[in-house]
């Protein structure tokens, strides 16, 4: 147990994070303000009729903040016909203007529209991924340059009462942070701080911050270390939520969530984009079904959690919320120590089970070969109740049964029982080897910890009823802590009777967060009339690959298109993932410009990026090895730049 200074008011009750109002327009952000949802337009900004139209369309989903790119001065001017067409049209949904390299277009659209987003890692700076060795003086000289290149975009925002998002991102980050802070959050913090601290010596407080990255455990640790410093301080600027390049589909949701939902679980939040390689109208409901999990109506049903010890301003947690460790467990059998997650599919509910119950979570029954097929996203266990399992089960699956219903079975192999808190304890018959035993913080006693922290065959199931649970079971994990228990622990989250994404964000977000903390050493998502037995396996590995705790497939660092983007995203990733989803483990980024190019990869192992009307450059990692490929053909020059690096192998087909 160690001792942190807090990132918000309360790990243990919401509590948003209360922050400085920014006005934008008529629209509040921050403050007493609700969270605010906003988008990017995919159009050309220079076509003001798409563009209008557009926007209309995402203002009409709910949008509150419409972002469209400025990437040249012609495109800043065009911002101010597009807010005269849509004021015509009886729209007055304040616009924002998303600039990358080009000052003269930040300081022309900060005197027609309502905002500015900028990002510090390109507005002063190219990057070219040089590592400088830079004295104290040399870096002072570095700070007065970008000071006077940013100082006139300041004084315009502030004569003209227009807002601002200074906005990090982990992938373009400048060479100058880089080489002093490396590639961290807090270099990411670090970024921001210094574009804040020219507009506070400039006496400018309309500022929103974000610090977005694809890599949901940065963006969370860069987020939590700005509001640390920011408490520190005495600042309280509205932040702005985002995932970068999540994708599209049920990946970048479970992404988006992870990310966004972790820190809105905390009270962090002002605004929030979700960015799905999809039009931008179809991002707003699932922006808006994230906030709305913490209106007031569904925060006022959640029980109290006991608070977290504190010690002179600190809290004293078990797990460090700025540097990921994983929680230390013993192993028992596959779970736990340095086991991956394991996931357990429950089919308890069902009248049955026979071979074709397990199709849906990864396992397929051949009858003429007798044989089973296993993809990728096989679970590990299977939770049947009191159903009886009497076929043959694949070597890689085991069963758990309700502990009853597991003693009358005659040859228990890969079979265990399932216990509920001390009737572990009362039972004449365990297993040798494993027992599972659910537990809330009711079953959690000091009686009950100083006996199972001695046992050494049993895997905890941590489970919580209460309507916030995720800040109820990172309490359990802490008690555990604190009564040294290091046995393994499953994540157990329940869910009835709620729409099929209400399911997969909830999911995301409340055990995604714990799993960004170290936490967890398997996940078990139960769920009564809200999707499928398919959609609930996927969801649950779509958590441990968007918390990269368990890599079970391809993951796709997408950009959601702008004005910028030189060719169709959506269809363009589709047919990359056509060709390449059997890559285990790959990462692939495709950026639709060079602005959102290597640096905004991040990390990923290829790129596919537009530099040019029906040209693409292909990246591995953030060196360009294929220039200007025709687009026609870039799709195979990027397979077979993966085969030359040997990472490709064949597809299989049954």
């Amino acid at each position: 147990m160690k001792l942190y200074l807090p990132y918000s008011d309360s790990l243990t009750e919401y509590k948003r994070f209360l922050t400085r109002e920014v006005k934008c327009g008529d629209i509040g952000i921050g403050g007493n303000n609700p969270i605010r949802l906003q988008s990017m337009t995919t159009t050309d900004t220079m076509d003001t009729k798409a563009t209008v139209a557009q926007s209309i369309r995402m203002i009409e989903a709910g949008c509150e903040l419409v972002r469209i790119t400025a990437p040249s001065l012609n495109e800043a001017k065009n911002l101010e016909v597009i807010k005269k067409e849509l004021v015509a049209a009886g729209y007055h949904t304040p616009l924002v203007a998303d600039i990358h390299f080009t000052p003269n277009a930040a300081e022309h659209a900060a005197r027609i529209i309502e905002k500015v987003r900028v990002n510090p890692g390109n507005y002063a700076d190219k990057k070219k991924f040089e590592e400088i060795e830079y004295t104290d003086s040399a870096y002072e000289q570095e700070l007065e340059r970008i000071r006077q290149r940013f100082t006139p975009l300041v004084k315009i925002c502030k004569e003209y009462g227009t807002a601002m998002r200074i906005g990090t991102n982990h992938g373009s980050l400048s060479d100058r942070i880089l080489s002093r802070y490396g590639d961290t959050p807090l270099g990411m913090v670090e970024s921001a701080m210094e574009f804040l601290r020219i507009c506070e010596d400039l006496n400018y407080y309309n500022i929103v911050i974000s610090m977005k990255a694809s890599n949901t455990l940065v963006m969370v640790q860069a987020y939590r270390l700005l509001v640390q410093k920011m408490m520190e301080t005495n600042r309280n600027y509205p932040l702005h939520l985002g995932v970068t390049e999540a994708g599209d589909g049920e990946d970048g949701r479970i992404k988006s969530a992870v990310g966004i939902g972790t820190l809105l679980e905390d009270g962090l939040g002002d605004t929030v984009r979700v960015s799905l390689t999809e039009d931008p109208e179809f991002e707003i409901p699932v922006a808006k079904a994230l906030v709305e999990r913490y209106s007031a109506e569904k925060l006022n049903r959640h029980e109290t959690i006991e608070p977290l010890k504190t010690d002179n301003g600190k809290i004293q947690l078990s797990y460090n919320p700025y540097e990921y460790l994983r929680r230390e467990s013993i192993a028992v059998l596959n779970i736990g120590g340095s086991n991956v997650p394991r996931v357990i599919a429950d089919f308890s509910y069902r009248e049955t089970i026979n071979p074709a119950t397990f199709f849906p979570v990864g396992y397929n029954y051949s009858v003429p070969l007798d044989k089973w097929n296993i993809n990728d996203l096989a679970c590990d266990y299977i939770y049947a109740g009191n159903n009886d399992v009497d076929f043959e089960i694949p070597g890689t699956l085991s069963i758990i049964y309700n502990s009853e219903t597991w003693k009358a079975i005659e040859k228990p192999l890969r079979q265990y029982p399932l216990f509920c808190g001390e009737e572990f304890f009362k039972s004449e018959k365990t297993h040798p080897d494993l027992n599972f035993v659910a537990f809330t913080k009711e079953v959690l006693t000091k009686e009950f910890a100083l006996k199972i922290k001695e046992v050494k065959n049993v895997v905890l199931i941590a489970d919580s009823f209460n309507p916030h649970a995720m800040p109820e079971l990172r309490r359990l994990f802490v008690s555990l802590a604190e009564f040294e228990i290091k046995l393994p622990v499953i994540i157990k989250r329940n869910f009835k009777d709620v729409s099929e994404q209400e399911f997969q964000l909830g999911a995301s977000t409340e055990a995604g967060a714990l799993f960004l903390d170290g936490l967890g050493d398997g996940l078990w998502l139960k769920q009564q009339n809200c999707t499928s037995p398919q959609v609930t396996n996927s969801t649950a590995f779509g958590i441990l690959q968007a918390t990269r705790t368990r890599i079970s497939k391809t993951e796709y660092i997408s950009c959601p298109s702008c004005g910028r983007t030189l060719f169709d995203l959506q269809e363009t990733t589709a047919k990359i993932r056509e060709r390449t989803d059997h890559l285990k483990g790959i990462k692939i980024g495709i950026m639709g410009c060079i602005v959102n190019g290597p640096g905004e990869m991040a990390d990923a192992d290829y790129g596919y990026v537009g530099v040019g009307v029906g040209k693409i450059s292909l990246y591995k990692g953030k060196e360009v090895v294929k220039k200007n490929v025709p687009s026609d053909n870039a799709v195979n020059e990027l397979i077979e730049l993966i085969k030359e690096n040997g990472d490709w192998v064949e597809k299989f087909s049954d």
